[in-house]
């Protein structure tokens, strides 16, 4: 995997302000994708991560089907007032990309679960990777993190950092996304 890194940014948001760096991953199959982290800046020795998974539908448009846009403003809160650093992986719909995920929406539409929805798509439940977030915290000499999330797969996949304390994500769930939470839970083994 080559990388490419861009310079940092200020990123002042609603949320307050922050810096910002491009990593564009470059896999031997020629395609590329293009993940951000977003941090406080200094960094903290031992930062507050959120390994947050693009989810267009729910962090820009806030789609109810999901938790994934209030995750995210909830990582940014805590991240502004502790100090850390979100990173942002270019992953849409636990990476089966854009136009699978709105089928797999179209098939939950029809009563299957987000599992058995990727399934009949030919997909795993969950075809995400997490190579890129050992190479972001090398790149900012972080060896040690408390990690926010609810995914036991993201502890297990980071191998080349400490993970000192999982931060849960708390979140409401709402009419539309109960039964999809109940998924993750049940069916992914979220700590939920």
């Amino acid at each position: 995997m080559n990388v490419e890194i861009s310079d940092v940014a200020n990123l002042p948001t609603k949320f307050g302000n922050f810096k910002i760096q491009a990593f564009k991953e470059r896999r031997e199959s020629g395609c590329f994708k293009e993940h951000l982290a977003i941090f406080t800046d200094p960094l903290p020795e031992t930062p507050i991560v959120r390994v947050h998974s693009e989810c267009l539908t729910g962090d820009a448009f806030g789609s109810r089907k999901c938790d994934c846009g209030e995750q995210l403003e909830f990582a940014l809160h805590m991240i502004q007032s502790q100090g850390g650093m979100v990173i942002y992986l270019r992953q849409e719909g636990r990476n089966i990309g854009l136009l699978n995920k709105v089928n797999a929406y179209a098939l939950q539409d029809r009563g299957l679960d987000t599992v058995a929805a990727n399934h009949q798509l030919g997909f795993s439940a969950d075809e995400r990777t997490y190579e890129m977030v050992e190479r972001v915290l090398t790149h900012f000499g972080i060896k040690k993190i408390r990690l926010l999330t609810n995914n036991p797969k993201k502890i297990e996949s980071l191998e080349g950092v400490e993970i000192v304390e999982r931060l849960p994500i708390i979140v409401e769930s709402n009419p539309h996304n109960e039964a999809y939470l109940q998924t993750k839970k049940s069916r992914m083994g979220h700590l939920l």
